[in-house]
């Protein structure tokens, strides 16, 4: 009963195309409200047991009381989706919240609908049966994470405002992993301890113009695709850190016989895994190093007229050791032209690195109790998420979604044919269960 109960429960909020964008006059509102209307309907006892407190335009913040409020936790999700790109080739409708092959397809299923209504029908279940968590619970539910919105921010504020220091938070981002490193044939559990810090750069060049007839060496375009050039081929250096040391050490068993030594001793032969990284391709190069991504381009309107101005953005991930300060020196000497203006549009350092200590530990005691078959092991996470506001008031900040996914899923998240299976769903609503009834007094 329970089974069909959430699968549905998500289905009739994936159907709720709740698009963020920075422009608020783009938004549909009605959507927004229509949800939180659709979510006290299907969780009715989380509604009428737990105080509501409303945040920003669509944020909501829950609180359960406990039996003590000395460690009080947070469970966080979001509300708000991506947009659906027009010409992309999804199997079956982004906002459709069909069942095919035992998976919900649908915007949103993993990124954070899931997450959000795993989280509401683990509580709903709790409340049924009468259950008083030990420690004070949270949720914390944001409307507008996916353009870096203020809900986030405002929920630590008024937890602030409340005095509530929380003993955990967590947010989304590890996952049961499947393919997730070379040679590992057993899911990990990945928990973020950390996460990059996002900044946005845009490099401008202005000049004269003219006609296309009769160009000008160093116009604008080429000095602004020579900068990009320059970024390009010279990468910041790179680095391993420690949880992605401790996260190789965690591995060691379970990768081919030649590769164990590596990952066992990995802590002492840093440079050699560092290079190994940096190999392997982008995906792990992006664990070990800042990396920059070339993603808006302007200049001229049209093809006969050469561009007074040229503007390139670049976006930045920045790893566990450096800094924006150190980037942008980076960016400065690597470019090399006093005519490229360097503006900084957004700049986050990375988070703090959250400690392993019992908080962790809870955390991973449940992934081997709901997921036996996975080993649980921190990382850094390189997107950027909610959790990162609450670190200004908890030390211990973990990015973990308990659902098993693919390569093909977690590389479907903010594109197309995105998907949560339907065991995998509750095989999470039983995590947060499982996590809240674990909660030490």
């Amino acid at each position: 009963m329970a089974t069909h109960r959430v699968v549905g429960k998500l289905q009739t909020l994936v159907r709720i195309p709740t698009v963020s964008y920075r422009d608020w006059d783009d938004v549909d509102v009605a959507a927004f409200d229509a949800f939180l209307v659709e979510l006290a309907a299907q969780f009715p006892l989380v509604h009428a047991r737990l105080e509501l407190t409303r945040i920003d335009t669509h944020g909501l913040l829950f609180h359960w009381a406990g039996r003590s409020s000395e460690r009080p936790v947070v469970l966080m999700a979001h509300l708000d989706v991506v947009p659906v790109d027009a010409d992309a080739s999804w199997k079956h409708p982004p906002f459709g919240a069909e069942i095919h092959d035992g998976a919900i397809w649908g915007r949103g299923t993993l990124d954070d609908k899931g997450e959000l209504v795993a989280i509401c029908e683990a509580v709903e279940t709790l409340l049924e049966a009468g259950f008083t968590p030990a420690q004070d619970v949270w949720l914390s539910f944001g409307c507008n994470e996916e353009v870096s919105g203020a809900a986030a921010r405002l929920a630590v504020e008024e937890l602030t405002r409340r005095g509530v220091r929380p003993w955990i938070v967590i947010d989304e981002g590890g996952a049961i992993a499947t393919e997730a490193f070379p040679g590992v044939d057993v899911p990990i559990g990945v928990v973020g301890v950390t996460e990059k810090g996002v900044t946005s750069i845009e490099l401008r060049v202005d000049g004269a113009g003219g006609h296309a007839s009769t160009p000008a060496r160093n116009a604008p375009t080429v000095r602004i695709a020579r900068a990009l050039a320059r970024l390009d081929r010279h990468q910041m250096p790179a680095s391993v850190p420690e949880p992605t040391l401790e996260l190789f050490r965690r591995l060691a068993p379970h990768v081919p016989v030649p590769l164990r030594p590596l990952l066992q001793n990995a802590g002492r032969v840093k440079p050699l895994v560092t290079r190994a990284l940096v190999a392997l391709g982008p995906e792990t190069a992006a664990t070990a190093r800042t990396t920059f991504a070339m993603t808006t381009l302007s200049g001229s309107p049209a093809l006969n007229v050469i561009a007074s101005t040229a503007k390139a953005g670049v976006n930045i991930r920045i790893t566990v050791g450096d800094t924006v300060a150190g980037v942008l020196e980076h960016v400065r000497r690597t470019i090399d032209d006093d005519q490229v203006q360097v503006s900084v549009i957004e700049g986050n350092e990375p988070s703090p690195v959250s400690p392993m200590d019992d908080a962790f530990e809870l955390i991973e005691a449940t992934i081997v109790d709901v997921f036996p078959d996975a080993v649980p092991a921190p990382y850094v996470m390189m997107a950027a998420t909610d959790a990162r506001h609450f670190t200004t008031i908890c030390p211990r900040v973990y990015r973990f979604a308990p659902f098993r996914m693919t390569k093909e899923q977690r590389g479907s998240i903010h594109t197309y044919d995105e998907h949560l299976g339907v065991e995998a769903l509750v095989d999470g609503v039983r995590w947060y269960q499982r996590l809240i009834e674990r909660l030490p007094a």
